[in-house]
């Protein structure tokens, strides 16, 4: 299911890590990082919370930067299982059936096509290069669920770890799938303590129905382009579900090679998507449409569905990649 062809990661974690990082800290894993001085993947934001792994917000300028073709820091294995072959749940959060051109079934069936084709594309075989003696990561994704939850006013993290507890609960996505990875996607009208200031989407993992649980947060980027999109126009005509969509590939990434957060992850604590984050590669990858919007992937099951990606970190060679079937950067 090869869908993808080439085209063209609080505020207050630790002073090291201010709004203010420069572009070369970010791309050797330093800056749009969650590291820490320990070295952990996550820690919480919010007291009482679970420890999550923040996506940052795009510090790198309104355009979408390209990033080094040179290898980064070191990613190093930590002994933590991997998921070889994640099963994908979509919480829908909120109101998703708004005027707003953004918040709209159509916004939702843009986040499905990308889903339906992931794996096994040169994006997502990325992943691959972090199998272990023990664990195998087979590049590929499994079933896709979904479900939807009606909700307004201030989410916390320690709300979507009620969402996801509630919405496991209700059967509507069968038995709870430690297999699994649960994304709350909020509508762009929800508001969540540090989104689209200090962050676009966290991944985490805890005990839930006496499971151990995968689950990330991703809001709408719509609320905030400017923070948590690279572009304010958009490949799909919908710059906040396209802007999403690659914060949810991220956190995706992130949770198959990390999923409990003891994996792969470098000394700062920066996992695989992190070190590449909001970069998207070189001119000669990226294609423009008339709109104005880039891309640098195309979706083989819809040619009229473009997509502009993070670059993820291979762990054979430390570089960023966008297909890894080219190494093409």
């Amino acid at each position: 299911m090869n869908i993808l062809s080439l085209g063209r990661r609080s505020a207050a974690l630790a002073s090291a890590l201010a709004i203010g990082a420069t572009i070369a800290m970010a791309q050797s894993g330093n800056g749009n990082g969650q590291g820490n001085s320990q070295g952990a993947p996550g820690q919480p934001i919010e007291a009482g919370a679970p420890s999550v792994v923040p996506h940052r917000v795009n510090q790198l300028g309104a355009s979408p930067t390209q990033g080094t073709m040179s290898a980064l820091s070191p990613i190093t294995y930590h002994g933590g299982a991997l998921m070889t072959t994640p099963n994908v749940y979509l919480i829908w959060y909120g109101n998703w059936n708004q005027q707003n051109g953004s918040d709209t079934a159509d916004g939702q069936k843009i986040v499905r096509g990308f889903l339906n084709g992931l794996g096994g594309s040169g994006y997502y075989l990325i992943n691959t290069t972090y199998s272990t003696n023990n664990y195998s990561v087979d590049g590929q994704i499994g079933s896709i669920s979904e479900t939807t939850v009606a909700g307004s006013g201030r989410l916390s993290d320690r709300d979507i770890t009620t969402i996801v507890s509630n919405a496991i609960a209700s059967g509507k996505l069968g038995t709870a799938d430690p297999n699994g990875v649960y994304f709350v996607i909020t509508s762009s009208d929800i508001a969540k303590t540090g989104f689209c200031t200090q962050y676009c989407g966290w991944h985490t993992h805890g005990q839930i129905a006496g499971k151990d649980i995968k689950y990330s947060f991703v809001g709408n980027a719509n609320r905030c382009l400017n923070s948590c999109a690279a572009q304010t126009v958009s490949p799909n005509g919908n710059a906040g579900v396209d802007g999403m969509i690659s914060v949810l590939a991220h956190e995706l990434e992130e949770a198959n090679t990390d999923p409990d957060l003891n994996a792969w992850y470098d000394s700062r604590g920066a996992e695989n998507a992190d070190k590449c984050a909001w970069t998207f590669g070189q001119n000669e990858n990226q294609t423009r449409l008339p709109s104005g919007a880039y891309y640098n992937m195309t979706s083989s099951k819809d040619a009229t569905l473009h997509f502009l990606v993070q670059r993820n970190l291979s762990a054979s060679d430390n570089k960023c990649y966008v297909n890894f079937n080219t190494k093409a950067q």
